[in-house]
């Protein structure tokens, strides 16, 4: 199953026009005591990070964090506004009564289990493998993802149809090394694991006994599934990742689950094909399926219900998830405000609504053009670059200026809406409203498949501080939330811009040529439109940014993996070096002296560094390296600037100095 490759780890609420900062170089980040040869990221943010430590409810806390919080005030504005009001339009009444329902904790605390028991009821009664088939339908209906995953995807081998799409899923830990590592951090983490399955199984009403057991049941599921699933790293490859078939293909690859009977509870016709992405872990479902006892799969799904429910239930289901995702998992001391945890579960649910209410108020007409500038004057530069590459034939080169034609631009939010019309949404219990939302969101994406692709729609909120490239619809998507200091800010000089948004635009662009964008076509099918050569070359390549990476300590004795975050390596250093050549074009014939006494050049760089700037928890920064795409904050900054002879230039780093790899080690791609 394919998703947009993203330039963050995560999908966070945001927005705010007028920021009490302006997007600038500021001294006072700087470290004076450490050269900018030395380390760069030091240099620039390293006063910065010795000043402003993670605050107790968060994982970690930069740049990029300072203005989600900023960006929240405005969004708590309009919720609490709607929140009061009388006379509403049907999206301000929906994103309202939600956000009330939310708020509402001595509702919340009164009601206990009680809106959930229906649910936990027919769980209880599951007796036999059919029922087992019917649960796991229903809890997809509710967008839980026991078992596996299903959903509609672009089909990667013709990018303008929706098809059916299932793939591996069906863990509450992060990934399959969790279960698997045999290390004492991995075993003391399992074990942390496994008794907070039992906690919450007792909090939805299971004797002791039966919890402990349960939790048992749980990790003898989970594992097995752990098992059968692909590392991160092998996640990566596309076309091992796409294996369309007919159902009755699907079925033969498990002949104990019924994929006819899962379809009807989904409330679904049967589709002509399927895409399981992952076909061997099918089969070691299946077996699963057919080998678990029923005891085991009833404790599996009231644990992931439960789970899936237990951020909006009361306190005692809140703390419980909190004590292990936040606490023991990320290391994270202090839970969110409630207000910032609804607020997310809002823009999560309700996401366009919200954004078409902010927008109005908020998004600047000015900020789109100028956005749309910046991006026009950095697809010329990747067209000149594209162009001169030398490792590139003539043919391959061909067809990749014909993709990066065929680029598609969004900025700000959607030109069409979502529709939500149809989702009921009260003032009554806030796990009902949820979870109704919840439904209408799986069956609106389930609506589509077989249907034609919707190229208008997005895959990020409007409020979102993030960015994307989509390779199935081949385009690059900047939402409202993150054009605004320190990512881009209209009255800034050019240098801090293209140093900023433009190496992010640069990076999402480059995404289209990185190891996975590269393999689909300018219309966003899957194909092989290189030559044998120039793909040998660009592999050479890539894997000497691998090995670069691979090199890299980020906490203890973990190393960041190479593999998991080559996209977004190659795409930070193409990005650097496509919004540098840009700002030079920018630059050409106009004035360049210094402005508080740093040349344009260096001020591009010291801009790119700013956006960077990142205390993170070590808890966190290990999840990061295990799961995570994207390499840490620091390795980000130095690892792609250590390759640019443009960065030696600007500061006088001579060789041999750590900011300046060595000749014979330093990548260039784009």
């Amino acid at each position: 199953m394919a998703f947009p490759t993203r330039m963050f780890a995560a999908m966070v609420p945001a927005f705010l026009v007028v920021l009490a900062a302006r997007a600038e170089v500021d001294r006072a980040n700087f470290d004076p005591s450490v050269k900018p040869q030395d380390d760069f990221y030091r240099y620039a943010d390293g006063g910065w990070t010795k000043t402003h430590p993670t605050p107790p409810a968060y994982t970690a806390w930069g740049a990029g964090q300072e203005l989600v919080e900023h960006n929240r005030k405005a969004l708590h504005v309009i919720l609490e506004r709607e929140a009061r009001a009388t006379h509403r339009t049907q999206i301000e009444q929906q994103v309202g009564d939600l956000y009330a329902s939310g708020m509402n904790e001595a509702a919340i605390e009164a009601a206990g289990i009680v809106p959930i028991r229906p649910e936990l009821d027919r769980i209880d009664a599951i007796r036999t493998p059919a029922d087992v088939e019917v649960e796991l339908a229903r809890l997809h209906r509710m967008d839980v993802n026991v078992g596996f995953a299903f959903d509609s995807e672009q089909d990667p081998k013709n990018s303008d149809m929706m098809i059916a799409g299932a793939g591996q899923a069906g863990l509450g830990l992060p990934e399959r090394g969790y279960y698997l590592r045999s290390d004492k951090k991995s075993v003391r983490l399992r074990d942390a694991y496994t008794a907070h399955v039992g906690r919450i199984l007792a909090l939805g009403g299971a004797s002791p006994a039966e919890a402990q057991s349960g939790a048992q049941s749980v990790m003898r599921i989970e594992s097995a599934l752990a098992r059968g699933s692909r590392s991160r790293v092998d996640l990566r490859d596309p076309i091992a990742n796409y294996n369309k078939m007919t159902v009755a293909d699907a079925q033969k690859r498990t002949p104990h689950f019924g994929w006819t009977g899962y379809f009807a509870g989904m409330g679904l016709a049967a589709p002509a094909e399927i895409d399981l992405g992952q076909p061997e872990f099918f089969s070691a479902f299946d077996a699963i399926f057919a080998g678990a006892p029923v005891a085991d799969w009833r404790a599996y799904l009231r644990w992931h219900y439960l789970h899936s429910v237990a951020p909006l239930l009361g306190a005692a289901f809140v703390d419980e998830n909190f004590q292990f995702y936040g606490k023991t998992l990320t290391g994270t001391p202090q839970i969110l405000d409630r207000w910032k945890r609804v607020l997310g579960a809002v823009d999560g649910s309700l996401g366009e609504a919200l954004g078409k209410l902010y927008v109005a108020e908020y998004f600047p007409p000015e900020s789109k053009a100028r956005m749309l500038a910046l991006v026009g004057s950095l697809r010329d530069a990747l067209h000149d670059r594209l162009e001169a590459i030398p490792w590139m034939d003539e043919a391959t080169r061909a067809k990749a200026l014909a993709k990066l034609a065929a680029f598609t631009v969004k900025i700000g939010y959607p030109d069409k809406w979502i529709d939500y019309s149809r989702l009921s949404v009260d003032r009554g219990p806030y796990v009902l409203n949820m979870l109704r939302a919840r439904e209408f969101n799986v069956r609106r994406e389930l609506d589509k498949i077989g249907r034609p692709v919707d190229r208008t729609e997005w895959e990020m909120t409007p409020p979102t501080v993030n960015a994307y490239y989509d390779p199935l619809r081949n385009e690059i998507v900047f939402p409202a939330g993150i054009l605004q200091p320190p990512f881009f800010d209209a009255k800034a000089d050019d240098a801090v811009n293209y140093g900023a948004i433009g190496a992010v635009i640069g990076h999402e662009m480059t995404h289209g040529f990185d190891d996975q964008g590269r393999q689909f076509d300018g219309h966003g099918n899957l194909s092989d439109w290189w030559t044998p050569a120039s793909a040998a070359r660009f592999k050479e390549r890539a894997a000497e940014i691998v090995k670069q990476f691979d090199g890299y300590v980020a906490v203890d004795d973990l190393h960041v993996n190479g593999s998991l975050t080559q996209g977004e390596n190659i795409a930070d250093l193409g990005g650097l070096k496509i919004a540098y050549a840009a700002l030079e074009k920018a630059l050409a014939g106009g004035p360049r002296g210094k402005i508080d006494g740093f040349t344009p050049e260096q001020r591009f760089f010291l801009s790119f560094a700013a956006v960077w700037r990142t205390n993170q928890r070590p808890e966190a920064l290990r999840l990061q390296v295990n799961t995570d795409p994207h390499a840490p904050a620091r390795f980000r900054v130095d690892g792609p600037l250590s390759n640019l002879d443009e960065f030696a230039a600007a500061f006088d780093v001579p060789e041999g100095a750590p900011m300046r790899r060595p000749a014979a080690e330093r990548v260039a791609i784009w």
